[in-house]
C-alpha cells in the first residue's frame, strides 16, 4: 500500500509538468514584471523593485499552504476529474491574458469554473467531437473556494508598509498625484484525488467526496491566486487589512455554504454566487471609499511625502517609510526635489533627515553615503513624469 502511494506522489508530481497552467503563470510574472519596472523608469526615471517582486514574498507561504491542503483534500478525500482541472486551469490562464491580478481572485477563477462546469454537459448534444457530459464535484470545489478565500486574506494581511508599489495618475485638477498599488500573485502546488489509479480506500468513510472509480490516483496542482488594488487617499498597507478582514468574513460564509452543499447540493450554487457577489461588493466599496479621500501623497508645506522607496537604498537601510514627510535635509528646509541634492552635496558623504511620520512626530536618521549609493537616497516622490524612458 505504501509503495502505491509513493508511486502516485511521484506520478502526480510529474503530471504538474504537463499542465501549461505551470508555464504560462511563470510567464505571466515575468511580462506583468517586466511592464511594471517600465512603467516605474517612465514615471521615476528609475527601476523601483525587480521583476520577481509580485511573487517572491509569496513562496514561502505557498508551498506551506499547498502542504496543508494536499493534507486536507487528500486525506478527507476531495476528487476531482481530469475535466474539472482542465476547465480550471484554461479559466486561470484566460482570467490573466490581460497582465492584470484582479481577476485571479478564487471567487473569480473558481466561480467561473463551477459555471462552465455547470454549463457543460447542457452542450454534449449540440458538440459531438467531445465529450462534455462528466461528473463534476462541485461541493468539493465549492469548499476549495472557501479555503483558497482564507489564503487570499492571509496574503492581504501580511502586506507591509514599504511592499506596495508606486505610480502616478492624472488628478481631478489635472495635476500628478501619487498612488500605491496593493498586489501579489501566488503559485500555490497542492495534490488532489482524481480517478483511477493505484490508490485504494484506506477507512470506510474515505474518500469521503468521491465520484467515478474504488481506486485513486494523485495529481499536483499549481493554482494561480492574485489580488491587485489601487489606493490613493490612504496609506495602502492599512487599506490591505481592512480588505483582509472583509475577505476573511466572505470566507467563512462561503465555506459555511459549501459545507452545508454536502447535505443540500444546491447550497454549492449560493456558495459560489455569494463568493462573487461578495467579492465585487468590497472592491467597489474599496473604490468608492477611497475616491471620496483627497489625496494622501500629495506634497504639504510641511515637505515631500514620501511615495516609495527604493529596496537596497540608503532610505531602506535607515527605515524610511512611505507616508512619511521629508521636511529638513542637513537642516536645510526642503520644499521640491531637488533641495535635496543640493543640501546633499553641502556636507559630503554625511546626511542627516528630520522627517514627520504618519502621526506628525518629529523624528531623525542620519548615515553616510556609501558607493554606489542612489544620489537621492532612493526616495520616491510624487510630480511630473519621468518620461525619458518611457
Amino acid at each position: 500500500m505504501i509503495q502505491d502511494w509513493l508511486l502516485e506522489i511521484g506520478k502526480g508530481i510529474g503530471k504538474l509538468f504537463l499542465n501549461p497552467l505551470l508555464y504560462w503563470s511563470f510567464a505571466f510574472i515575468i511580462i506583468v514584471g517586466i511592464r511594471r519596472v517600465k512603467r516605474e523608469r517612465s514615471n521615476f526615471g528609475t527601476k523601483i523593485f525587480d521583476i520577481f517582486s509580485e511573487w517572491r514574498d509569496t513562496i514561502g507561504i505557498s508551498i506551506l499552504i499547498g502542504l496543508l491542503f494536499s493534507v486536507m483534500t487528500v486525506g478527507i478525500g476531495f476528487v476531482f476529474t481530469y475535466e474539472t482541472i482542465i476547465v480550471l486551469s484554461i479559466v486561470m490562464i484566460i482570467s490573466s491574458m490581460l497582465l492584470r491580478f484582479t481577476l485571479l481572485s478564487p471567487s473569480y477563477t473558481i466561480g467561473i469554473s463551477y459555471f462552465v462546469l455547470l454549463g457543460l454537459p447542457y452542450l454534449s448534444e449540440y458538440v459531438t467531437t467531445i465529450n462534455l457530459d462528466f461528473d463534476t464535484n462541485f461541493t468539493a470545489l465549492t469548499i476549495l473556494l472557501g479555503l483558497f478565500l482564507f489564503v487570499e486574506a492571509q496574503l492581504f494581511s501580511r502586506t507591509r508598509q514599504n511592499e506596495t508599489y508606486p505610480s502616478l495618475i492624472l488628478g481631478e485638477r489635472g495635476s500628478w498625484i501619487g498612488r500605491h498599488i496593493i498586489k501579489k500573485v501566488a503559485i500555490i502546488p497542492f495534490f488532489v484525488l482524481i480517478p483511477a489509479g493505484l490508490i485504494e480506500p484506506f477507512a470506510p468513510y474515505w474518500p469521503y467526496l468521491a465520484i467515478g472509480e474504488e481506486n485513486y490516483a494523485l495529481v499536483l496542482i499549481p493554482f494561480m491566486l492574485g489580488f491587485e488594488h489601487a489606493v490613493k487617499g490612504t496609506l495602502p498597507h492599512v487599506t490591505a487589512q481592512h480588505l483582509a478582514k472583509a475577505i476573511f468574513w466572505l470566507a467563512i460564509v462561503v465555506l459555511g455554504f459549501a459545507i452545508g452543499s454536502i447535505f443540500v447540493p444546491w447550497l454549492s450554487i449560493i456558495a459560489v454566487l455569494l463568493a462573487i457577489l461578495g467579492r465585487e461588493i468590497i472592491n467597489y466599496r474599496s473604490r468608492m471609499k477611497d475616491h471620496t479621500k483627497r489625496p494622501y501623497f500629495n506634497h504639504t508645506n510641511d515637505g515631500l511625502k514620501v511615495l516609495g522607496i527604493i529596496p537596497g537604498s540608503p532610505a531602506d537601510r535607515l527605515n524610511i517609510l512611505i507616508g512619511e514627510t521629508v521636511s529638513k535635509v542637513n537642516g536645510n528646509r526642503i520644499y521640491k526635489e531637488d533641495d535635496i541634492y543640493e543640501a546633499l552635496q553641502q556636507t559630503g558623504s554625511f546626511f542627516k533627515i528630520e522627517l514627520l511620520d504618519t502621526n506628525g512626530e518629529i523624528r531623525f536618521v542620519q548615515s553616510a553615503l556609501y558607493e554606489g549609493d542612489h544620489h537621492e537616497l532612493g526616495l520616491v516622490f510624487a510630480g511630473e513624469p519621468h518620461r525619458k524612458n518611457s
